[in-house]
C-alpha cells in the first residue's frame, strides 16, 4: 500500500471502496449501527441528496486508492437545523492510530466551516475509545450520552454525542 497522499471531495467512483469500508464496520463491529450490508449504489444515492450542501471527503493513498472517508450530513429535517451538520469518519482498520483520521476530520471540519455551518455533531457508539479521543483532539466537546439506544450483536449500546461550535 502506498502511503496516504491526499484527501479530496468524494466522486461517484469512490463508492465501491466506501461500501467495502462501511460493510467491514457493519459486519464486524458495533461502531456502525447498520445491520445489513450496504451497496455502493445506496451510499452514492445518499451522497447525491446532499452533495451540494454537505462536504464528503475521501483519503487516498499515493496510487489513488480510497483508504477512508469523512462525511457530513443533515442533522435533522426541519429548516431551523440547516446550519448544523452530523459528521462521521471511517478508515480502513489497518490505518487506525497513525494520525490519518485526525487530518481527514480536520479537513472536513474546515470544509463545513467554509460552507457556513455553525455547529457539528457526531455520535460515537460506545465503547469506542479511539473515536472518543479523535473527537476530543479535534475540539469536540462531549455533550451527553444516550443510554441503550442501539441494539447490535445481542447487546444494547450507548451513544456519546459530541459537538463542535465553528
Amino acid at each position: 500500500m502506498a502511503e496516504p497522499a491526499i484527501s479530496r471531495h468524494v466522486i461517484a467512483v469512490d463508492f465501491e471502496a466506501i461500501a467495502e469500508i462501511t460493510n467491514h464496520y457493519i459486519a464486524a463491529t458495533a461502531i456502525h449501527f447498520g445491520l445489513q450490508p450496504v451497496s455502493a449504489a445506496e451510499l452514492r444515492a445518499g451522497w447525491e441528496k446532499s452533495a451540494s450542501t454537505h462536504p464528503y471527503l475521501v483519503l487516498l493513498d499515493g496510487a489513488g486508492s480510497v483508504l477512508g472517508y469523512a462525511k457530513s450530513g443533515t442533522w435533522r429535517d426541519r429548516a431551523a437545523y440547516n446550519h448544523t451538520a452530523e459528521v462521521g469518519i471511517y478508515l480502513r482498520p489497518d490505518l487506525h492510530g497513525r494520525g490519518h483520521g485526525r487530518r481527514l476530520y480536520e479537513r472536513l471540519i474546515t470544509a463545513c466551516r467554509d460552507r457556513g455551518f455553525r455547529t457539528l455533531v457526531g455520535g460515537v457508539a460506545l465503547p469506542n475509545e479511539p473515536s472518543q479521543r479523535l473527537h476530543a483532539a479535534c475540539g469536540f466537546s462531549l455533550v451527553g450520552i444516550f443510554r441503550e439506544v442501539g441494539r447490535k450483536f445481542d447487546r444494547w449500546h450507548d451513544v456519546a454525542w459530541y459537538q463542535l461550535m465553528l
